[in-house]
């Protein structure tokens, strides 16, 4: 049995006790935090990898993705071949103000063009001005960490052990082929000598 009033006192126990620890207090804008190698921050382009295929804007949840492009033709480079034609980037431009970091973008783009950057202090005093286009989404680019080293132990991905078979494959039965082509050659030269 407890007696009348003991969760008051456990709960002014809870409070002595924490009144009487030193408090840490992180000054943030002196000090910076210290994120997790993963963190979620913004998300960064680079460029060079769209190819405008518009996967990260119809894929987003919150249509936030804003993506302008127009075609190039280029000239053939044989005068036999045919005129090749080009998407151009000519915005690309994310809301934040609407973006809930979900990260669909990133996962769904197949030329990794779009990244996680740990940048995290991009507020600004109008909601209209979340948007942020191309150049800013390039400059946040550099300051995505590099990938994780791959583990030695790992096993082998499927696709890269596949490869590796059928190239041995293929390896095997050229020197079978040249094997095969030699002792074709010494027996004609055998028969020539009779």
């Amino acid at each position: 049995m407890s007696f009348p009033g003991a969760g008051l006192a456990k709960g002014l126990a809870v409070t002595l006790r924490t009144m009487t620890r030193k408090s840490v207090t992180a000054q943030y804008p002196e000090v910076q935090p210290v994120l997790p190698p993963r963190s979620r921050g913004v998300i960064a382009l680079l460029e060079e990898n769209c190819t405008v295929c518009m996967l990260c804007a119809r894929e987003c949840p919150d249509w936030c993705i804003y993506i302008d492009s127009h075609k190039e033709t280029l000239p053939a480079a044989d005068p036999n071949a045919r005129a090749r034609t080009r998407n151009v980037l000519d915005r690309f431009a994310i809301d934040f103000s609407l973006c809930m970091y979900c990260g669909i973008c990133i996962e769904v783009c197949p030329f990794d063009a779009l990244f996680w950057s740990p940048e995290f202090e991009y507020a600004e005093t109008d909601i209209l001005e979340l948007t942020h286009e191309r150049d800013k989404l390039r400059e946040w680019m550099w300051t995505v960490p590099a990938p994780p080293a791959l583990d030695p132990a790992a096993e082998e991905p499927k696709e890269i052990a596949t490869a590796r078979k059928a190239a041995d494959k293929l390896v095997a039965a050229a020197v079978k082929a040249a094997e095969a082509a030699e002792a074709a050659e010494a027996a004609g030269t055998e028969g020539d000598a009779e």
